[in-house]
């Protein structure tokens, strides 16, 4: 086995990069609409009135294709479970759920069990989410963090079941880090409670974006330099957020 790792520090690892393409890619679509069809491993974004994003108003047809398409897995409210794409009995082909497996690999290397069962309770994930939609969340961003590809999408599948997907194409790519969405992401994702280590969430995001970390004596706090900007984030007796101080450029 390789080294083990926790689905707490997975989510960790992801909490911070995994935020920052969902803005982004909701920048890009604006209103939108969307359909997928499983056989031909297709995924659409369509643009839907003038409040179309500039991806989609400016594609021919206001329609953009995802370059690939892997289905992760459903989330049901029944028997309030996640079932990876791999093991649902509908038999989904190897070209969607072949990341789902990989997946399922790196669980079994790394010892988490969450990755590994075809079926999982939500009370046994993260957090116990009480809702489909929480529940993808937990999965997704596990997913993301094991396999590196960040921008995902989950939709209603009928009857309160979210399906989840990780979707790839390059207009998804991150522009280079700004000062001010970087401190949006810090200060909206670390607000929240379902990050479980600070720091690692810090040090993780900052080098998936590529940022200079310099942290101080006992880790109290992270100066974070990017491309004409500053961020120094400080850190409580606990290792939680206290705050963060910024050096930005005008807007």
């Amino acid at each position: 086995m390789s080294d083990p790792v926790t689905l707490q520090q997975l989510l960790d690892d992801a909490a911070l990069l995994s935020l920052e393409h969902q803005l982004h890619l909701g920048d890009l679509l604006g209103e939108h609409s969307w359909d997928v069809d499983l056989a031909q491993g297709r995924f659409a974004f369509r643009a839907a009135g003038e409040g179309a994003g500039p991806l989609l108003a400016g594609a021919p047809g206001g329609e953009v294709v995802a370059a690939r398409t892997h289905l992760l897995g459903t989330a049901a409210p029944g028997p309030r479970s996640w079932l990876w794409s791999w093991a649902n009995p509908s038999g989904f082909g190897e070209d969607v759920t072949d990341l789902a497996r990989w997946v399922r690999g790196f669980g079994d290397r790394h010892g988490v069990p969450e990755l590994t069962r075809s079926e999982v309770p939500f009370a046994e994930l993260a957090g116990s989410p009480p809702e489909p939609s929480a529940a993808v969340g937990v999965v997704v961003d596990a997913a993301k963090a094991a396999s590196q590809r960040w921008t995902s999408y989950t939709g209603d599948a009928g009857g309160g079941t979210r399906a989840a997907f990780l979707l790839e194409h390059p207009a998804f790519a991150l522009p280079e880090p700004s000062g001010p969405r970087v401190l949006r992401v810090l200060i909206e994702r670390l607000s929240g409670a379902a990050v479980g280590d600070h720091r690692r969430a810090v040090a993780a995001y900052a080098g998936g974006r590529g940022l200079q970390q310099r942290w101080e004596a006992g880790h109290a706090a992270v100066r974070l330099t990017g491309p004409g900007f500053e961020l120094r984030v400080r850190f409580d007796e606990r290792g939680r957020l206290a705050g963060v101080d910024g050096d930005l450029p005008p807007a």
